[in-house]
């Protein structure tokens, strides 16, 4: 079932906990404007399913759902989580083939280390420690058939938001749903 048309962009940016993927969604959303929808797995997830992330979720599904919609709407849309590879790149594959425009997929590389260090600036450090992430962390792990491209922690936010934006084209079109 096809999704989207020939001028929609689907951006997907995953990576570990704490390398960036939602402050660099957020940045690309507020340069670009109205049309541009943002599908945060954390939203999804935690706060409207307050599910955990296991194999078979139902976040998974109504990711793919929301994804598909903003898509059909005509929104340009960032679809942004951790989305291991093992339960989430079935569905993130079926949507990759389905779109219509163009995919791009990037993958935040950011190291163990600086994971914590990041996660310790963040707003709510204490919601979750080290030994969560530890066992969270997945060094590059990436989706199957070599089509995501790897940024790593050295590109500050402000660069990946440009990079992505100038990648994808979303940096040359005009913003939609005014």
């Amino acid at each position: 079932m096809t999704v989207g048309t020939a001028e929609t962009r689907l951006v997907i940016l995953r990576g570990n906990s704490a390398s960036g993927k939602s402050a660099v969604a957020a940045e690309m959303r507020e340069r670009f404007g109205p049309g541009l929808a943002l599908v945060a797995q954390d939203n999804l997830r935690r706060v409207v399913l307050h599910e955990p992330d296991a194999p078979g979720g139902a976040n998974i599904g109504l990711i793919d759902t929301v994804a598909r919609y903003a898509l059909d709407a005509g929104y340009h849309v960032v679809l942004e989580g951790i989305l291991s590879a093992a339960r989430y790149g079935p569905m993130l594959g079926r949507l990759h083939r389905d779109h219509r425009g163009l995919t791009h997929l990037y993958y935040l590389d950011v190291p163990f280390a600086e994971t914590l260090r990041r996660h310790a600036s963040k707003p709510q450090p204490s919601e979750y420690g080290e030994a969560e992430l530890r066992a969270w962390y997945q060094p590059l792990d990436l989706l199957r058939g070599d089509t995501e491209t790897v940024i790593g922690a050295d590109s500050l936010r402000t660069e990946t938001a440009d990079r992505i934006l100038r990648d994808t084209g979303l940096s040359s079109l005009p913003t939609l749903h005014r």
